[in-house]
């Protein structure tokens, strides 16, 4: 019989910046909607010393460490995980135990819409597309 795998959420501390900062090394191009350049270490020790979201959690999975999930501010919902790990898998519990533990009259995820991997997850989860943003790049071609 194929043993289920436990998963759970710790809140992030210090101590999990530097799996933080190789969790973010590992995000694809398309995956990454914050930030064109990658940031040093320095820079990511800071952007956590700014307290950036409402509650951050490091995502275990029998005793390890294996993604990362945020509920920002205005309700905004963004998850990595390893890439060995199956999202399809996770989702949904991570998800389910996120909103338990934060209740909110709506919850956001913004996404590339070249993630593939978790639009699917979305759309499964009884998540609705509501809107696609632009960004304008270069000012001089306007």
């Amino acid at each position: 019989m194929k043993q289920s795998k436990k998963n759970s959420l710790k809140i992030v501390t210090k101590n999990d910046l530097r799996f933080l900062f190789n969790l973010l090394k590992e995000r694809k191009q398309y995956e990454n909607i914050s930030h064109k350049n990658f940031p040093t270490y320095k820079e990511h020790v800071k952007f956590f010393d700014s307290k950036p979201y409402s509650r951050w959690y490091i995502i275990i999975q029998n005793f390890d460490k294996i993604g990362s999930v945020y509920l920002s501010r205005l309700d905004e919902i963004g998850i990595h995980v390893k890439d060995e790990i199956k999202i399809d898998e996770i989702f949904r519990d991570v998800i389910k135990e996120v909103i338990k533990r934060n209740p909110r009259k709506r919850y956001l995820v913004n996404l590339n819409p070249k993630n593939h991997r978790l639009v699917k997850n979305l759309k499964e989860n009884n998540f609705e597309l509501i809107q696609h943003t632009y960004e304008l790049t270069d000012f001089k071609k306007i």
